[in-house]
């Protein structure tokens, strides 16, 4: 079955338990002859001195899951390696990549909500639900999510794909941001096609949302039809900026990306179909 989020673990610990422990960013992974696998509770148990902020976050196909921080200043294990959430993509399949995410984004919202923001008390995890409490002032505070559009726009049968200045040279993806208050999603999209490229966008429509931990956005995605306007890129934002058929690909995302998933809906859509000219 797919992973079922929790905070209160129904079954004790046992040596078969997974354990996502993050240090400053990386993720602890065990590797065997080039393998690399999540620890178990019995691989890493000799090391769990070394563990703060320990906590059960659901279920994996049954199996309990649990976060942990590895302190600072200690040296990793042979067989063992810490490696970007990134660099997870290669090494795992996607229900597993998905639920390293939401382990990563649990464990900063730990990090970053210790103390209450409003009058600076340490807080406290409450009991009957996945959330923190100040005990002084009572303010409550759940996992934070950062809602972004992320956006397929389509002219004359191609697709429009950017590089950020962000991105490895080369590497394209459809357009993206995050919203802003008082806005909705449709709003949002086009608001950040047109600043982002100078395009004016219409028809626009909900395509499916992904959870993406970097750090912590739900993203949200969209398709939509070009209207008007020439593309001028926003330099601060975005490097190149062209139409693409399927036929003539730059390097896109990964499959397990929102973003291929959206190229992906395109090639099946437009792939076959006669291109024409931008």
């Amino acid at each position: 079955m797919p992973f079922k989020p929790d905070f209160k673990p129904l079954l004790p610990e046992a040596d078969d338990n997974l354990w996502f422990v993050m240090h400053d960013g990386k993720m602890l992974v065990k590797e065997d002859s080039g393998v690399y696998s999540i620890p178990l509770l019995s691989d890493i148990n000799q090391n769990r001195r070394y563990f703060i902020n320990e906590k059960y976050f659901g279920l994996l196909d049954g199996c309990p899951c649990y976060i942990a921080e590895w302190k600072d200043d200690v040296v990793i294990d042979d067989g063992f390696e810490l490696k970007g959430i990134g660099e997870l993509f290669s090494l795992f399949g996607d229900d597993l990549i998905l639920v390293a995410g939401c382990a990563a984004q649990l464990i900063r919202w730990n990090q970053t909500h210790r103390y209450c923001g409003q009058c600076g008390k340490l807080m406290e995890d409450k009991t009957d639900e996945r959330a923190r409490n100040c005990p002084q002032c009572d303010l409550i505070y759940y996992p934070r999510l950062s809602p972004a559009i992320i956006v397929a726009v389509i002219k004359d049968n191609k697709i429009l794909l950017a590089r950020s200045g962000r991105f490895p040279t080369g590497f394209y993806s459809v357009l993206a941001g995050f919203v802003e208050p008082g806005e909705t999603l449709e709003e949002c999209v086009a608001r950040e096609v047109y600043e982002e490229v100078g395009i004016v966008v219409k028809n626009i429509r909900y395509f499916n949302s992904q959870p993406w931990p970097f750090p912590d956005s739900l993203m949200l995605g969209f398709t939509a039809e070009y209207a008007d306007g020439q593309i001028q890129i926003d330099q601060s934002e975005i490097a190149e900026a062209s139409w693409y058929s399927a036929d003539n690909f730059p390097n896109i995302p990964p499959r397990i990306s929102i973003a291929r998933h959206l190229i992906d809906w395109y090639v099946e859509r437009y792939g076959n179909e006669k291109t024409q000219t931008s």
